[in-house]
């Protein structure tokens, strides 16, 4: 028989990060500054070494099964983000490319979308590792 799942009161820090993120979440919707962008690099970087981190973890442990939906959600919120912008990468494929709409943002954008997809394509093909761990039968 399993227990009841029990929080400890230091899972805290979730809402701590929370509390100290979402100013920034919602000033970047509006004017960037440099300070913004600096905190982003932070975050992302501090998410990079999250990544490597759960990269070699079993694919059954809720906290990697966890960091990919969030990194699902990041990399899909910033493909639209980046289909939306305006040019401001100040490079070109060529005047060919150009005419196509084929752009350094597109291309970038398009390649958040298929990490953001790649993130459901392994939340899906690792559900069964899960499900065994909890003692269910796969479906």
């Amino acid at each position: 028989m399993s227990s009841p799942a029990v929080n400890s009161p230091l899972s805290v820090v979730f809402l701590l990060h929370i509390a100290l993120e979402i100013p920034l979440a919602i000033q970047g919707l509006n004017n960037t500054t440099i300070v913004l962008l600096k905190l982003y690099s932070a975050l992302v970087f501090a998410i990079c070494g999250v990544s490597f981190l759960c990269f070699s973890l079993p694919e059954f442990l809720p906290g990697k099964r966890a960091l990919a939906i969030g990194l699902c959600i990041y990399h899909t919120i910033c493909s639209t983000i980046l289909y939306q912008a305006p040019r401001f990468i100040p490079m070109s494929f060529g005047a060919m490319f150009e005419a196509y709409k084929i752009t350094p943002e597109a291309v970038w954008g398009t390649m958040h979308g298929i990490v953001g997809l790649s993130m459901i394509v392994w939340w899906q093909g690792t559900v069964h590792y899960a499900q065994m761990v909890r003692g269910g039968a796969p479906r």
